[in-house]
C-alpha cells in the first residue's frame, strides 16, 4: 500500500498541497482529479522519485514494480512488437541472462533461466504483446514494422502498450485516452478493469475514469481529499459538500433549472426509440451531477445563428478522400437546422476525412456538395490551434473577428472561457494546449456558425471545461456533427450516430452501448477469420505478411517523401522568418531607414502564408499516411 502521511509538495513559492494524509490500498483503482495546476503530474513525479516531499512521508512497499507510460519515443529500427515486449523489465533481464549463459555454454544456468522464463510466462509475452498492439488499435502487419515508421500519436499507444507489458504493482496513467479513438478507449477501459495491481489514474474522460476507477483522490485549496466509489459518487458527495455555500447554492440552483429546461424540452419531442431513451437518462445524470460543477470557471453560451437556412449542406452520392485515394464511398447526407450527430467508427475509418469534406478542406472526388449561400461553419480540429498567431494575444484575436467591439466587453467574453485578469493581454506561444483549444473555442463560438463541425474538441480540456462545452451544445440551434472519444459528451449532445466503416457512411441504428457491442463482434469475427487463415504462426502467413509489409511500404514511399520534403521545406521558411524578424528588430527602419521596412514586412507576409500553406499540406500528407498506414 501507499502510505501518506502530512505529506506537502511545492512548485516553486506556490503550496500545490499539504497535511495530506490518507493510505491507498493495494489492488485499489484511484482517479486523481484537480483543476489545471492543481498538482495532479506533481504527485505522479512525486510517486516516480522524481522529485521530493518539502516535508511529511510517503511510505511504500519494497520492491514495487511501477510501470507509467514514457513522453518520448526515440526513432529506433527495433520492431513495434519488441519495443512493446521491452515493457516487461523482468523478462527483458532474463532474455538477456539467457543469451550470455547460451553463448557461454552454461547449461544447467541455461536451464535455470528457462525455468524463469517459464514461472512467468515468457514464452507467450510476444503473443501478450501482440494483444496490446491490437487493442490499442495496430493491426497485424505493424507488429514488425520499426518504431521510426509511425507518426507521433501512434508511438504514444507504442509507449502506453509498453506500460501494460509490464507486469507491474503500480501503474501511473496521466490522460491515457488523448491519442486514443472510441474504439481503442473501449478496450483500454475493459484491460483497465482487469488489472490486477493498483492504478492511479489522471482522465478528464468522465465516462472512462467513471467506469474504472473505485476511488477519487480530489486536490482542491491545497489539500488532497479521498473519496470512495467512482467518479460520478465523488460528484455527488461533492456537490453536497458545495451545497451548503449559499453562494454556491443559489448558482447550483440555477444551472439545474437551465438543464431541467431543456430536459422537459427534449422529452417532449423524444419517441421511445432507444437513442432518444439513452440521451433524456443522460440529460437527466447531467442535472443531477450540476452542483459539483457550480464554482466552474467556465461559463458561455452558443450565440443564435444570424441565419438558420434549411438544408445547411448535402452530400449526394460523394465519393471522399485525397487526391486519387478513395476513403468513402456513395455518401449521402443532408445537414438541417437541429441536426446532432455523433460519428462512430474504427481509426483511419474516414471520420476526420467526413469532416473535412463538410469543412471544404476537401473537395469531393466524384459525387456533389451543394451548400447553402448564408452557410456558417465553425470547424474545429486540433490543427487549428498551431494556426493560430503565437505573438499575439487571446484579445488579439478577438479584435481580429470584432475589430470594433468595446475592449472590456471582449475581455468579459474571454473570461468565460478562462482567460480572466491579465491573461487576454498575454501572448499566445507560451499557453498550453487546453488554453489553445479553449481559445479556438472561443473564436468559434463568437463567429455564430450555424452549423458546427467538431473533430475530437475535448482533447486537452479539464473536466470542468468539457462540462461547460456540453452545457453549452444542448441549447445550440444549428446543427452539429461531432467525432469524439468522450462518450459522455457523444451520449449528451447527439440524437443520433453516423457509422463510418468500410469505406461507407451511414446511420446506425442504436446508441453507443450497442455500438460497443458491435465493436466488440467485429473484432472477434476479425481474430475468428485470422484463426482460422493460420495467420498467426504458419510460415505461408509470415511469408505473405513480409509481402503485404513491402508492398505497404512501396505504397507509403510517395507520402514519406513528400512528408520529409515538407518538413525541409518549412525548415527553410522558419529560418528565414527567424532571419526576417531580426532585421525587422533594428529599431533603425522605423526611424531612419523606413524605406526597408515596407519590402521586409511585405517578405514577412509572404513567408508567413507560405508556412501556413505548407503546414496544411504537412497535415494533410501526415493525416493520408496515417490512413494508407492502416490499411
Amino acid at each position: 500500500m501507499l502510505s501518506f502521511r502530512n505529506l506537502a509538495l511545492r512548485r516553486g513559492n506556490r503550496q500545490l498541497f499539504g497535511e495530506a494524509t490518507f493510505t491507498i490500498h493495494a489492488g485499489n483503482k484511484i482517479g486523481i482529479t484537480g483543476a489545471n495546476g492543481a498538482g495532479k503530474s506533481s504527485l505522479f513525479a512525486l510517486l516516480l522519485g522524481e522529485i521530493h516531499a518539502d516535508s511529511g512521508d510517503l511510505s511504500r512497499p519494497p520492491r514495487l514494480v511501477t510501470a507509467h507510460v514514457a513522453q518520448e519515443t526515440p526513432a529506433l529500427d527495433r520492431p513495434a512488437i519488441e519495443y512493446v515486449m521491452d515493457g516487461d523489465k523482468e523478462l527483458s533481464n532474463i532474455q538477456t541472462e539467457l543469451n550470455e549463459a547460451e553463448t557461454e555454454h552454461r547449461g544447467a544456468h541455461v536451464a535455470t533461466l528457462h525455468a524463469k522464463l517459464d514461472a512467468i510466462d515468457g514464452y507467450r509475452a510476444q503473443s501478450r504483446a501482440a494483444r496490446l498492439m491490437h487493442g490499442l488499435g495496430f493491426t497485424a502487419c505493424q507488429d514488425s514494422l520499426p518504431v521510426r515508421s509511425f507518426s507521433g500519436g501512434w508511438r504514444m499507444r507504442l509507449n502506453l502498450a509498453q506500460a501494460l507489458m509490464c507486469r507491474s504493482d503500480l501503474l501511473l496513467l496521466d490522460e491515457p485516452t488523448n491519442h486514443l479513438d472510441l474504439d481503442a478507449v473501449i478496450w483500454l477501459e475493459q484491460w483497465l478493469q482487469g488489472y490486477a495491481g493498483t492504478l492511479l489514474l489522471i482522465s478528464h474522460d468522465r465516462d472512462f475514469i467513471d467506469s474504472v476507477v473505485n476511488h477519487v483522490a480530489h486536490i482542491e485549496n491545497g489539500t488532497i481529499r479521498l473519496y470512495s466509489g467512482n467518479y460520478s459518487e465523488f460528484e455527488k458527495r461533492r456537490a453536497a459538500d458545495l451545497a451548503h455555500r449559499q453562494s454556491a447554492y443559489e448558482k447550483q440552483k440555477r444551472e439545474i433549472a437551465h438543464i431541467h429546461r431543456f430536459v422537459e424540452r427534449f422529452r417532449a419531442k423524444a419517441t421511445k426509440a432507444r437513442q432518444a431513451q439513452s440521451r433524456l437518462k443522460s440529460l437527466e445524470r447531467m442535472a443531477r451531477i450540476a452542483p459539483a460543477h457550480v464554482d466552474s470557471p467556465f461559463h458561455f453560451t452558443f450565440f443564435e445563428p444570424d441565419k438558420t437556412p434549411n438544408p445547411l449542406l448535402c452530400f449526394n452520392d460523394a465519393t471522399l478522400g485525397y487526391d486519387n485515394s478513395k476513403i468513402l464511398s456513395d455518401v449521402k447526407l443532408s445537414l438541417v437546422p437541429g441536426d446532432r450527430i455523433g460519428l462512430l467508427g474504427p481509426n483511419g475509418a474516414g471520420k476526420s476525412t467526413l469532416i473535412k469534406s463538410l469543412a471544404g478542406k476537401l473537395a469531393p472526388l466524384a459525387g456533389s456538395k451543394e451548400t447553402a449561400p448564408t452557410l456558417r461553419i465553425g470547424y474545429f480540429a486540433q490543427h487549428q490551434l498551431e494556426e493560430l498567431h503565437p505573438d499575439e494575444t487571446p484579445l488579439e484575436h478577438l479584435q481580429r473577428l470584432d475589430p470594433d467591439g468595446a475592449e472590456q466587453s471582449l475581455r468579459d467574453y474571454l473570461g468565460g472561457f478562462g482567460f480572466i485578469g491579465d491573461t487576454p493581454l498575454e501572448r499566445v506561444a507560451p499557453l498550453s494546449g487546453g488554453e489553445k483549444a479553449r481559445l479556438v473555442l472561443a473564436l468559434i463560438v463568437y463567429q455564430r456558425p450555424n452549423l458546427l463541425l467538431l473533430d475530437e474538441p475535448t482533447n486537452h480540456l479539464d473536466l470542468e471545461m468539457r462540462h461547460a462545452l456540453n452545457v453549452a451544445l444542448q441549447d445550440y440551434s444549428g446543427a452539429m456533427l461531432i467525432v469524439s472519444h468522450d462518450r459522455h459528451l457523444l451520449r449528451s449532445v447527439s440524437d443520433r450516430f453516423w457509422l463510418v466503416a468500410e469505406g461507407a457512411a451511414s446511420p446506425f441504428e442504436g446508441d453507443l452501448d450497442d455500438y460497443r457491442q458491435w465493436l466488440l463482434k467485429s473484432r472477434k469475427e476479425n481474430e475468428e477469420t485470422e484463426t482460422s487463415l493460420g495467420t498467426v504462426h504458419s510460415a505461408a502467413a509470415r511469408k505473405d505478411r513480409k509481402r503485404l509489409e513491402a508492398q505497404q511500404r512501396q505504397r507509403l514511399k510517395p507520402l514519406k517523401t513528400a512528408l520529409q520534403d515538407l518538413e525541409t521545406r518549412l525548415t527553410e521558411l522558419n529560418e528565414k522568418k527567424s532571419a526576417l524578424e531580426q532585421q525587422l528588430s533594428d529599431p533603425a527602419l522605423y526611424d531612419t531607414e523606413k524605406e526597408r521596412l515596407k519590402p521586409l514586412l511585405v517578405e514577412q507576409a509572404r513567408i508567413k502564408q507560405a508556412i501556413s500553406d505548407a503546414e496544411e499540406r504537412w497535415l494533410d500528407t501526415s493525416e493520408r499516411l496515417e490512413a494508407e498506414s492502416k490499411k
